[in-house]
């Protein structure tokens, strides 16, 4: 089983890295095979961490993991479920195959009453001048992007020391919560869709952003609808593409994925997966390779990898072999 995965390669060596306690480790030589590490990425989780999010214990969601200039970088989620009090925190290295990792601290936060945004599900992607930058989001106002520094942390507004001076863009919605003038935003009166798994988080449904560089554009892939409720899950991937990391992205009807906008890249076959979501993108000798985690029905809802080539249509856009 794992849950919301994104890969790295070192030596021969295939690394997957998870949800889970402390933050799930598998290893493989032929990407079909996977050890399950014993030792969870983090044996002991920062106090920051603790003292930063409410009722956030030892379960890390959503990491990410990046190679940039000759360190290894891995960011990850402290969260509660449903709830926008979040951090992501961000661990280094100088090799995947020690697994010893330096505590960088926090790279952002939410706060409850005070972002309109949810500090989870980080992604670092560099841009063609070699600029470091984050997406993350969940739920609230989606998709976020913010340029960071050469420590890999939220580059602060010039003059300002402070964390409350981070003012990332969306650049991805499910719904346009904002301007109900716009394509797909939620009807003002009429009941809107019920979140089944928040009180708090709205009907807002997108998360999980990855981006994924090719042949000039930028693809911003997301995760619409719901995660975790095993079988009775709904998650999909669309995607966006935009000529800037900063977007706009459109889809292939030139929707922007702030109005909602997004191709469908892969959801539930209702054959051998319920559901899909959660993913990632990279070129690996010279073959780009989607992976992301599905809702098996042949093991009763359970997450389990999905691992699939990617090609590429005429005018650019990506599909699943």
């Amino acid at each position: 089983m794992v849950h919301d995965p994104v890969m790295a390669y070192e030596d021969s060596t295939w690394h997957i890295f998870a949800t889970g306690m402390g933050i799930q480790h598998m290893t493989s030589k032929d990407r079909k095979t996977w050890t399950v590490k014993t030792t969870p990425v983090m044996s002991v989780i920062p106090q920051w961490a603790h003292d930063s999010v409410p009722g956030f214990t030892h379960h890390v969601w959503a990491p990410d993991v990046i190679k940039w200039h000759d360190r290894w970088w891995l960011a990850y989620s402290c969260s509660t479920f449903g709830r926008n009090g979040s951090a992501i925190g961000l661990l280094s290295t100088r090799s995947l195959t020690f697994g010893l990792w330096d505590d960088m601290g926090c790279i952002v936060t939410s706060r409850e009453g005070r972002d309109n945004w949810n500090a989870i599900d980080p992604n670092f992607v560099i841009d063609d001048q070699d600029q470091p930058w984050l997406v993350w989001g969940s739920f609230w106002d989606g998709i976020q992007l913010a340029r960071l520094d050469t420590t890999m942390h939220v580059a602060k507004e010039s003059g300002v020391r402070s964390q409350e001076s981070v003012r990332p863009r969306t650049i991805a919605r499910r719904y346009n919560l904002s301007d109900p003038k716009a394509k797909n935003a939620l009807p003002v009166n009429p009941n809107p869709p019920k979140n089944p798994t928040s009180d708090y988080a709205g009907p807002n449904a997108i998360e999980a952003p990855f981006i994924f560089k090719h042949d000039g554009w930028y693809y911003l892939f997301v995760s619409w609808d719901y995660c975790c409720q095993g079988a009775k899950s709904t998650y999909r991937v669309a995607v966006g593409r935009s000529r800037s990391v900063e977007g706009p992205y459109l889809d292939s009807k030139g929707v922007d994925m702030r109005d909602g906008g997004g191709n469908i890249f892969i959801e539930g076959d209702k054959k051998a997966f319920e559901a899909a979501g959660h993913c990632a993108a990279y070129t690996f000798d010279g073959q780009d390779i989607f992976i992301c985690h599905g809702y098996s029905i042949a093991h009763q809802g359970a997450s389990i990898l999905i691992q699939r080539p990617i090609s590429w249509t005429p005018d650019g856009w990506p599909t699943l072999k």
